[in-house]
């Protein structure tokens, strides 16, 4: 294998990279899927106030 091509593939790996981290998202989330977190912790005493 030459220089070149040795260059050219290690130049490919990390365009890939990039292209990955840029594109857009392939997240297959429904639209009413995952719920913010409100910041309060499970606890079965609040629970049966509900």
């Amino acid at each position: 294998m030459t220089f070149f091509q040795s260059l050219n593939k290690a130049f490919n790996y990390l365009a890939e990279a990039v292209y990955r981290i840029f594109s857009p998202h392939d997240d297959a989330y429904p639209a009413t899927g995952m719920q913010p977190f409100l910041g309060r912790p499970y606890s079965k005493r609040a629970r049966a106030r509900y």
